[in-house]
């Protein structure tokens, strides 16, 4: 027995939409209406790129930060080690 697999990513977007104005959601996805308030939509997703890349950046400090605090905790140890008789 075959079956056909029927997969719909839903995404934030469409859950934002959907809570926002269920009508605006059905709209775009049954009726495929565009909404009229792209430049706002297109400011928003850069907007949000440019939060994406903030954390990123941020993410790579933090990391680096444990990394250099890792490597002063191992001198440490070595020097003490090497001072032993």
């Amino acid at each position: 027995m075959e079956t056909e697999e029927h997969t719909e990513i839903i995404r934030a977007s469409d859950i934002g939409t959907y809570m926002f104005c269920n009508r605006a959601w059905w709209l775009k996805r049954a009726e495929e209406y565009e909404s009229t308030n792209v430049a706002e939509m297109v400011r928003g997703t850069r907007r949000h790129e440019s939060h994406s890349r903030t954390v990123k950046g941020a993410t790579f400090l933090q990391r680096l930060g444990y990394g250099l605090i890792a490597l002063a905790l191992l001198l440490i140890v070595v020097y003490f080690l090497l001072q032993l008789p």
